[in-house]
């Protein structure tokens, strides 16, 4: 990959983010306590979302890839400026943003390369979030790492936290290393760089460094402890090999070269790295399955879970290895030991796999030959499969993921308890709900501060909600206009929070400083329907709490 091949292009694609689960970000994956009275715990006011939603706050802004991992519970998005953002737990600064639980979703942190320092031109290309740190790789090869360093995992010298994103130099033979991709772990963090070499940094205890020990060794008061890498390690058991992808999981790693061999290291707990045994493996070592000399059943893609890993071989089916349920055949007391293929899948072709906290995801070809997204996982307690509010919260086995029918799925980050995707915008946007639901838009036009009748209803921003006339735009438009269209606060001001969490600003003045330039056709919209909702085309009022029925 070079330097231009690294930074999104104009063609580029790109979509709109959906998020279905939990979004009490504090207390996700954590028991309920009852206060010291014994009482019970007042419900939180941050729901969790059994279907996808359209998330607000990221409506109007064009995104080209998100990232998460399955032991994580925050999220990065990166837009087609290459710019980042974040939302989610943000327990020991994971966001780089310090003194604060959590950012929400419905207003998330934006950060650009040149708030890094990095030089003008530079782009976000990729990310990966562990438990508690995230990285984020430039265009220019740099990576960036914020969160929990207590171990070394954010390339630092050991504290235990970095609150802010700091450079971590990749270096090879005196040479600096131009990274493309990273992955994290719980306590470590692997990154691939466009030579096709891997490093890591963080902890070595169960082996997720990949250099062939733990440093295990009893210290003061009979403790063991064991090795901290606190810069990036040249993998050397992958010299020679060129590593064209990464996953990582809770503890463990997988890497996969050019030819389709697929190499894995780290904890081996639940076999999770398909090996036939449960013995950690400190250096990367082949899976035998996809080594050949078959090419059709060598590998073209890799994920990991938090106790399994996956592997899509070259004819598209999917292989998993490990702990991937909670009961029977698969659990703990059954793992698969190497990689086997899914009973219930083995027909449908795999264009896109991820693995979640207890979810598995995968995108495949339907009938028709359109994009249709498969889910499963049990104990999915937060809702996260988003298989809707009247069916089951969780699935043993491979399903349909009805409310995603007609959504042309294009990313998946898979959380520990939320799923975030990301989708091309197409006429079934129109009927899916938004997260926030309500955002207490204004109860006249925002151009001139009149109410309106049947005859004259306003057109409605897809993101906010806020009604206009016609007329009070700049330039005033002639017609509904096709595809989607935002108001001209949230085209001012793309990513901003909504509703509750929108920035308070002043109320503008009716016919003066209000208006401001438009686009007639709304150039998000390419054509499509993203999900418009106008007045015009109900013959209603815009619909809010407050306004008055038509």
């Amino acid at each position: 990959m070079t330097n231009d091949e690294a930074q999104p292009s104009a063609e580029q694609q790109w979509g709109r983010v959906l998020i279905c689960g939990g979004t009490d970000w504090p207390k996700l994956g954590r028991k309920e306590r009852t206060g010291a009275g014994g009482g019970e715990v007042v419900e939180s006011q941050n729901p969790d979302l059994l279907e996808p939603h359209l998330l607000r706050s990221l409506l109007n802004v064009k995104s080209v890839s998100i990232h998460t991992s399955c032991n994580g519970c925050h999220f990065v998005v990166l837009d087609v400026e290459g710019n980042a953002w974040l939302f989610g737990r943000n327990g020991f600064a994971a966001l780089g943003v310090p003194d604060v639980e959590f950012v929400s979703e419905n207003a998330p942190h934006h950060i650009t390369p040149a708030d890094l320092g990095a030089p003008k031109g530079t782009k976000f290309v990729h990310a990966a979030c562990g438990r508690n740190h995230t990285l984020l790789v430039g265009s220019n090869g740099t990576v960036w790492a914020a969160g929990q360093n207590n171990l070394g995992q954010c390339g630092q010298s050991v504290c235990p936290e970095v609150s802010s994103f700091q450079p971590v130099p990749v270096v090879h033979g005196g040479q600096k290393e131009y990274v493309v991709q990273a992955s994290a772990g719980v306590t470590f963090s692997v990154v691939r760089t466009q030579s096709g070499k891997v490093f890591s940094f963080g902890s070595a205890e169960k082996g997720q460094l990949g250099n062939g020990t733990t440093g295990e060794r009893i210290t003061t008061g009979n403790k063991t402890s064991y090795d901290v890498e606190v810069h990036p390690v040249y993998i050397k058991e992958l010299s020679g090999k060129n590593i064209v992808d990464i996953a990582s999981g809770q503890q463990h790693s997988l890497a996969l070269d050019d030819a389709g061999v697929v190499y894995v290291w780290g904890y081996n707990g639940y076999c999770r790295l398909g090996l036939g045994n449960q013995v950690d493996a400190l250096k990367p070592k082949v899976v035998p399955q996809f080594a050949g000399p078959s090419e059709a059943t060598m590998a073209q893609g890799i994920a990991a879970g938090p106790s399994s890993s996956v592997v899509i071989d070259k004819q598209g089916m999917f292989w998993m290895a490990g702990k991937w349920k909670t009961s029977g055949e698969g659990s703990s007391g059954s793992p698969y030991s190497s990689f086997r293929y899914m009973q219930d899948i083995m027909g449908c072709k795999a264009l896109l796999a991820k693995s979640g906290g207890v979810t598995h995801w995968l995108v495949t070809p339907d009938d028709d030959g359109s994009p249709m997204t498969v889910c499963w996982g049990q104990n999915a307690n937060n809702g996260e499969l988003g298989l809707g509010p009247e069916e089951r919260k969780s699935a043993s086995k491979p399903t349909r993921n009805l409310m995603l029918v007609g959504i042309n799925v294009i990313d998946i980050a898979a959380g520990q308890n939320t799923t975030v995707l990301l989708a091309k915008p197409t006429e079934k946007f129109s009927d899916m709900p938004r997260h926030p639901e309500d955002v207490n838009p204004p109860i006249a036009c925002v151009g001139c501060n009149k109410d309106y009748g049947e005859d004259d209803s306003p057109l409605e921003c897809d993101k906010c909600d806020a009604p206009w006339h016609l007329q009070c735009l700049s330039p005033p438009l002639d017609a509904v206009p096709d595809g989607e269209w935002f108001c001209p606060d949230c085209e001012e001001d793309p990513g901003a929070g909504v509703g509750a969490w929108a920035e308070k600003k002043p109320k503008p003045k009716p016919k003066k400083s209000n208006k401001r330039a438009a686009s007639p056709a709304g150039e998000e919209g390419e054509g499509e329907s993203g999900g418009k909702r106008k007045a015009q085309a109900k013959g209603t009022a815009v619909p809010a709490p407050k306004k008055k029925k038509q």
